[in-house]
């Protein structure tokens, strides 16, 4: 799903068989909807967003197609008028978002969609899925750029993503979020994400001695050789490693580094600490993996074990700690009238919103305000940022500049709120007139429930 194909059809059926019912009665009005997420998964104290560029190529090319069409009129569901107008459908409306990169909490809207109620309503499920996967891992992958304490992190995480498409996906969320490169030679190519590898345990096992191996790949490497050392005997291999590291310096070649994958990582890296010093090696670098996330690097730095970078990858490209959010897309206002729902736990604040940054003199973060798009707050940034207009992009921000947003905006948030463990809570305020609003909206829904 990273190419040109059409994805319309990306949706679920209840989509469109609600399209039909709004085209049969000709509720055809503009409808706002907003794309945020209730609450925070365990552990979290932010999210990423991520997806935006995604979702804009989506609805730049939103079309029902001849195959799409003939393969919903196979399923003797819809009517051919119906299937006639949707022939014609192309999105016109507009999108206001939060930038890639940029730090967005609970109940802040990352995307409020504009458009004619069919075009804004059949876009829920792809927008939903774009931006939940990819902000909820660009969370996940920052949450381990923080925790490696300037430590470079590395995508290792394509093999065991859940699908192609989240393999590339997780690839881009996790550069965005700071991490320093990936596995994944097609993310390389098609994002220009940096790409990076070493070597299997079968490559050393292909060999009768491990040293055997090594000097065969420092041969095909003699600029990029990292050997993985933990196949039979993490300090032996060390042993292998630094002899094969001197015979490359003797020949002006340079051992980058070896990689640990398993045991007892911290005290494994400070035992080959001391083989690599000992043997003149002290540049040498020990690259960290296997099966590692936020909460295992953090725990490394605050003992100081001598890890010079990670590979991390099933944790993360899952997202295994909080695999999913309750993130949802919900019509605000639909022909010029705010709407919400009131369903028990899940009541939707009404009306076209925007979120507001606040800064002190120094232009640390003070908190956000959530209010209506036409509010305004001295001292505040507004996030949202028109997009979309008439169907067109205004904006396509490279991912080299998201990933410095990222870094810039992410520096500035307080540590306390970043904590891998029990982050505080971040200040987020509800202005005045969107809480009258709300209480307006809901008073008249039970008046006309009642009546």
């Amino acid at each position: 799903m990273h190419g040109q194909e059409n994805l319309t059809l990306l949706t679920d059926l209840y989509q469109l068989t609600m399209a039909q019912s709004y085209f049969r009665e000709q509720q055809l009005e503009e409808a706002t909807f907003s794309l945020f997420i209730r609450s925070y998964p365990p552990n979290r104290g932010y999210f990423v967003a991520a997806g935006l560029r995604q979702v804009l190529d989506y609805l730049e090319r939103f079309s029902f197609d001849n195959a799409a069409l003939d393969y919903l009129a196979a399923q003797r569901i819809f009517t051919d008028d119906f299937l006639h107008y949707l022939s014609g459908l192309k999105f016109t409306g507009e999108v206001w978002a939060i930038s890639e990169g940029r730090l967005f909490f609970k109940d802040e809207p990352v995307i409020e969609v504009t458009a004619p109620v069919i075009q804004s309503q059949i876009a829920e499920t792809f927008i939903i899925n774009q931006v939940h996967l990819q902000s909820m891992i660009a969370t996940k992958a920052s949450r381990c750029v923080h925790a490696a304490s300037g430590r470079p992190v590395v995508d290792f995480a394509l093999r065991r993503t859940h699908g192609t498409d989240a393999g590339m996906k997780v690839a881009r969320a996790s550069y965005l979020a700071g991490f320093a490169g990936t596995s994944n030679v097609m993310a390389g190519h098609t994002y220009g994400v940096p790409i990076v590898g070493t070597m299997a345990h079968s490559f050393v096992m292909s060999f009768e001695r491990e040293i055997d191996a090594f000097r065969a790949y420092a041969a095909s490497f003699p600029r990029g050789t990292i050997l993985l050392i933990d196949t039979y005997d993490t300090l032996a291999g060390a042993r292998n490693a630094a002899t094969v590291g001197k015979e490359m310096a003797e020949r002006g070649d340079n051992l980058i580094g070896v990689r640990i994958d398993s045991g007892d990582l911290p005290a494994q890296a400070r035992a080959v600490r001391q083989i690599l010093d000992d043997a003149g090696l002290r540049q040498a670098k020990i690259l960290g993996s296997g099966g590692l996330d936020e909460y295992d690097l953090v725990d490394f730095s605050a003992t100081q074990a001598p890890f010079d970078s990670y590979g991390v990858g099933t944790k993360m490209g899952t997202s295994a700690d909080a695999p999913w959010t309750d993130m949802s897309y919900k019509m605000v206002e639909y022909a010029g009238r705010p709407v919400q729902k009131l369903s028990a736990e899940k009541i939707s604040w009404p009306g076209k919103k925007q979120v507001f940054r606040r800064w002190d003199d120094q232009q640390q973060r003070l908190g956000d305000i959530l209010g209506l798009r036409g509010e305004i707050f001295a001292d505040s940034e507004p996030l949202l940022e028109k997009v979309m207009e008439n169907g067109r992009p205004l904006k396509s921000p490279t991912l080299a500049s998201s990933r410095e947003k990222f870094l810039e905006e992410f520096h500035r948030l307080d540590d306390a709120v970043k904590a891998v463990r029990d982050p505080a809570a971040y200040p987020l305020e509800y202005s005045d007139s969107l809480r009258k609003l709300q209480r307006q909206v809901s008073e008249t829904i039970k008046q006309q429930g009642a009546s």
